[in-house]
């Protein structure tokens, strides 16, 4: 029964996106001789991109191999996401537990869409398992977070894929919230250029919707952030 449970939430997160534009492959999964190929395109492509530039890369020795590193770099670690299988997800019974669960800090990488450049940051996430609810291995949360960072979307998109993983797999839980403190590479390397700006985004369901509910000032007052600034 509990195999079943677990496969049944692994094949509704893998449809929570489809469709490339929201961060799925066409194919999804694909294997390793399809990452293979990908990456050989993508490196011909890129070249003639930079060959579109006025870069003279053949002739350069730092820059000969640059195509493949960045069809590599996008298959295998910053779009990775768009292409693997998550790995299994592990719940458990809540056991009666009501309280709040909270796990802060949790690294993140991303890409934003618009102008391919970094998102860093990082994800608090805060539940309440309900009287029947499950409560998700904490390690999983990290997964999570990694698996769709690792897609590239603006913030927004992300806030809420996250949250709409939660959600699914602490099925009957009271409430989910999300919040994502990143730091945008787009705004620090190019338009206005402004260094250590820093983008906030939350998405809450359940008890945390409501701005006067105490679970939701307990998420808040562990994160330090109130009404949309940030102590990190």
């Amino acid at each position: 029964m509990a195999e079943n449970k677990r496969r049944r939430i692994h094949e509704e997160l893998e449809v929570v996106q489809t469709g490339f534009a929201n961060g799925v492959a066409p194919g999804f999964p694909l294997n390793d001789q399809e990452k293979l190929d990908m990456i050989e395109q993508a490196t011909k492509a890129y070249g003639e991109f930079l060959d579109a530039l006025k870069c003279d890369w053949r002739n350069d020795p730092n820059s000969m191999e640059t195509p493949k590193r960045v069809a590599k770099a996008y298959v295998n670690d910053l779009w990775a996401g768009r292409y693997n299988q998550m790995s299994p997800i592990t719940s458990f019974p809540s056991d009666g537990y009501d309280g709040i669960i909270i796990e802060r800090n949790i690294p993140l990488t991303s890409m934003c869409s618009h102008h391919h450049q970094t998102i860093g940051g990082v994800v608090h996430i805060g539940y309440i398992a309900g009287d029947k609810g499950q409560v998700i291995g904490l390690s999983k949360l990290n997964r999570i977070v990694e698996l769709f960072g690792r897609r590239g979307a603006i913030q927004e998109q992300l806030t809420s894929a996250i949250h709409n993983a939660v959600d699914k797999i602490t099925e009957g839980n009271r409430g989910v919230i999300v919040t994502i403190v990143g730091t945008h590479n787009c705004v620090s390397c190019r338009g206005v250029k402004h260094q250590g700006a820093a983008m906030v985004t939350t998405k809450a369901s359940g008890v945390f919707r409501d701005n006067d509910n105490l679970a939701r000032k307990e998420f808040f007052d562990s994160l330090k952030i109130n009404n949309g600034g940030h102590n990190i």
